[in-house]
């Protein structure tokens, strides 16, 4: 027996050596890996930022040795949420202007600005977020006050939604704005001969482009915090919808110096330059960084009644809203994007703007195909329109919680047979059998968990309505955990390289406290993201 001991201890000592060496091990977890079967797991293996295995911890265990060992202690782990709809670059600037999101009335914003102008009292006075759905009266406000205020100093207040803003008379003089001009796809209101100050649309390009250029500090210091708040969100992706091309070339500078983490899908506003750009350099992918895709905006928004109508709007007669641009610019549009290759994506909010959407779409895609242009919003869809997603292949690019904030006026707006369909997430879903979720963040919170539950239970945060908004439209948790996953990546052609946990595939994943796929529809938003990984990369660790 004395002569087997050297023996075993070689065999002890190989089986210990024959492990392979990985970067991290997670265990003792619920790992929601979001591949084709839905499986789950318990743990998973990570080397050089990419998924190596998942399986259970006791095999796990036995076959690596990690450099880094995560016990989870049984929490919920999920792949990155990736926001397929926002505006990452914008929502970071707003986080130095003034915060006027969930305000009640035009004094609280007048008394907001008036805080922000005492402690920044130079330059602009910019904010963003007021609602007048929210309010009262319901009513556009006018800019007296403002210019009483501030004679000699421009302030521009824009509406949650970007499509309308108030701006005084300072900022409308540097800008040239006269009673009576007329621009359009736009409406500069006048009341009795006057500005009010109320751009909508178009006209909001007036006095907007008067406002000076940030500083590369104050672009790099706005990205970092907007990317700050993501990660604390468990966003590991966003898409940046609507992007001149030096801002994607500055963040991918700050992306390639280790500056900025977050993974960007960006897309290119709807400009000459930015097309003169594209065709001439093509294509941007890296590690962090993918530039497929053009913006475009066909029509307004619901809220501030610029979304192109069939029918007149039911609360304002004989008023269809407008096209942002010809029908011609759009056609013309996706026929160079069809012969360059490259992915049409389209903001449509009304009916008859989503309807000139898709048959031009259909003019170019000519039936099924994998090139995965997208309708952003696809808001209020005509009965006889919802079959040409699937016909196309159109991919609507959805938010939720569009639909939990607009449920309280959009039927004033739209009518009864009209809202039935508009928000109609299900039914969209049906057409391809897939559909990428995101926020429109700032236009909506950030949190990715209030995306879900909205998708999910159709209320908003106060629970209301009790029953759920057109619960015939409320997607499954496993569709709508697809559509903040998968589906999202698929968007963005990025499928095979993240947006599930599988081998292979970047590590971007998130531990949460509770299970969303279990959790009680009432305890949902109290779901809290504790830890954020990039690539294999801690980087966010709730205090």
């Amino acid at each position: 027996m004395k002569k087997l001991y050297p023996v075993l201890l070689i065999f002890v000592q190989l089986s210990c050596t024959s492990k392979t060496k990985i970067d991290l091990l997670v265990y003792n977890a619920t790992i929601y890996t979001v591949d084709s079967a839905f499986s789950v797991a318990e743990a998973m293996a990570v080397n050089n930022g990419k998924i190596v295995e998942t399986g259970n911890t006791a095999d796990l265990e036995k076959k690596y040795d990690a450099t880094e060992r995560i016990d989870a202690q049984g929490k919920f782990i999920y792949p990155g949420f990736n926001d397929a709809h926002s505006h990452f670059t914008e929502y970071g600037f707003d986080l130095h202007e003034v915060h006027l999101t969930g305000t009640t009335n035009w004094d609280e914003i007048i008394e907001k600005v008036k805080t922000f102008a005492k402690e920044n009292p130079h330059g602009w006075l910019i904010g963003n977020g007021w609602d007048q759905n929210d309010w009262p009266n319901k009513q556009f406000p006018s800019n007296e006050k403002l210019n009483e205020l501030f004679p000699d100093r421009p302030v521009y207040l824009s509406r949650i939604d970007s499509h309308a803003a108030i701006a005084n008379q300072k900022a409308l003089d540097m800008a040239g704005v006269r009673p009576g001009d007329k621009l359009d796809g736009g409406v500069i209101e006048t009341k009795k001969g006057k500005l009010t100050g109320i751009l909508i649309d178009n006209a909001t390009a007036l006095v907007y482009s008067k406002i000076p250029e940030p500083t590369a500090e104050q672009t790099k210091e706005a990205l970092q915090d907007a990317q700050e708040n993501c990660f604390a969100d468990g966003l590991t992706t966003v898409s940046d919808c609507g992007l001149d091309y030096p801002t994607i070339l500055f963040i991918d500078s700050l992306q390639k110096k280790g500056d900025l983490k977050i993974k960007v899908y960006a897309m290119l506003s709807d400009s000459k330059k930015n097309l003169d750009f594209a065709f001439t350099h093509g294509k941007i992918k890296t590690g962090r960084l993918s530039v497929y895709a053009f913006k475009f905006f066909a029509d307004g928004a619901l809220g501030s009644r610029g979304a192109c109508l069939l029918q007149p709007y039911s609360d304002k007669p004989g008023w269809f809203g407008f096209l942002l641009s010809p029908q011609e610019h759009f056609d013309s549009a996706a026929k160079i994007i069809s012969e360059k290759g490259w992915q049409m994506c389209t903001h449509a909010i009304g009916d008859s703007g989503n309807r000139m959407i898709l048959h031009i779409y259909a003019k170019y895609l000519k039936g099924k195909n994998d090139l995965r242009w997208r309708i952003e919003h696809a808001q209020i869809i005509n009965e006889n329109d919802f079959k040409l997603f699937g016909d196309y292949n159109i991919i609507p690019s959805m938010q939720p919680t569009h639909a939990t904030s607009d449920m309280y006026w959009a039927g004033g707006r739209l009518g009864e047979k009209r809202l039935r369909n508009a928000y109609a997430l299900k039914r969209l879903l049906q057409q391809n059998g897939w559909e990428p979720l995101g926020t429109d963040f700032p236009v909506e919170d950030i949190s990715p968990i209030k995306t879900f539950y909205a998708a999910v239970v159709r209320k908003d945060e106060k629970s209301w309505p009790e029953t759920g908004f057109q619960m015939e439209n409320a997607l499954s948790r496993k569709e709508a955990l697809k559509g903040m996953t998968i589906w999202a990546a698929k968007a963005q052609f990025d499928e095979d390289e993240k947006g599930s946990l599988e081998k292979g595939k970047s590590a971007d994943f998130i531990i949460l406290d509770h299970d969303l796929m279990k959790e009680a529809p009432e305890k949902l938003l109290q779901v809290q993201v504790l830890k954020t990984y990039i690539s294999g990369e801690k980087v966010f660790e709730k205090k």
